[in-house]
């Protein structure tokens, strides 16, 4: 059970990272930079903020990749036996990657070209689609948190 330990504490910690950093990007820092910022200043800060937060996504997707891997031949002998509530976390958590792959590859590229060109009503356009796509994939990481803390579906 020791072995399980550092890999199960990573796999949260990282959760809690990319978990957390969507809440208070999206309820948090949102209504701040709105309230504070006019419309180019917001959009610069934007992008200084994804550029420094996705650098925590990849890793903390890398820990959660490796460690939930690890803990499902551990625990379980892999994919075939594991719980429903363990296919449920995966598939997420594979839907969660999507959606931040979607962002990442697409949507930040057009964010960062808009600034670049001080295309402000482009960026913000941009922009408004980030967020609601980071919405979406903060809802989809809570009820991947709360399936895996109350395990609902065993």
């Amino acid at each position: 059970m020791l072995a399980f330990a550092l890999p199960y504490t990573l796999h949260v910690l990282a959760a809690l990272v990319w978990v957390g950093g969507m809440f208070f990007a999206w309820l948090v820092l949102r209504p701040a930079t709105v309230a504070a910022l006019e419309g180019p200043a917001r959009l610069r800060l934007w992008v200084e903020v994804f550029r420094r937060f996705f650098r925590w996504v990849w890793l903390a997707v890398a820990i959660l990749a490796i460690s939930g891997i690890g803990m499902l031949h551990m625990r379980f002998n892999g994919f075939e036996t594991a719980p429903k509530y363990i296919h449920v976390m995966i598939g997420g958590g594979i839907a969660m990657f999507a959606l931040f792959m979607r962002i990442q590859a697409l949507l930040l590229p057009e964010l960062k070209t808009a600034v670049q060109a001080e295309d402000w009503a482009a960026g913000a356009a941009v922009l408004g689609r980030i967020r609601r796509m980071v919405g979406v994939n903060l809802l989809l990481g809570l009820a991947v948190v709360a399936v895996a803390s109350s395990r609902l579906l065993m």
